[in-house]
C-alpha cells in the first residue's frame, strides 16, 4: 500500500486539495571497504555494507569493471556486498 494519492480537506461549501508523493531514500554505503595485505596464492575478501538489500552494485579495479570469472567471485547476502580475489597476486594489488 502507497501513501501517495490525492488527498483532499471537503467542507461541503469547499474543498481543499494535496497531492502527496513520498520518494524511496537513496541506497547508501553504511560500511565502507576495508584496506587488505595478503600473501601471494591466498584468497582476499573485501565487503561492504549497504543500507537496504538486493541492490544492483558493480564492483571496479582501478577503475575498470570486474566481473564474475574464476579469479573474481561477486555476490551478495542481504545488505552485504562481497567481493572475493582469488589465489591473489601481487598485480592484484
Amino acid at each position: 500500500k502507497t501513501d501517495a494519492g490525492l488527498y483532499t480537506c471537503d467542507i461541503g461549501t469547499d474543498v481543499a486539495k494535496s497531492k502527496v508523493s513520498v520518494q524511496e531514500k537513496p541506497t547508501e554505503v553504511t560500511k565502507q571497504l576495508e584496506d587488505k595485505t595478503s600473501a601471494v596464492g591466498q584468497d582476499i575478501s573485501l565487503s561492504c555494507e549497504l543500507s537496504k538489500p538486493d541492490v544492483s552494485i558493480r564492483w571496479y579495479k582501478d577503475g575498470k569493471a570486474i566481473r564474475k570469472s574464476q579469479k573474481y567471485d561477486l555476490h551478495q547476502e542481504g545488505t552485504r556486498a562481497i567481493l572475493i580475489i582469488h589465489d591473489s597476486m601481487v598485480k592484484d594489488s
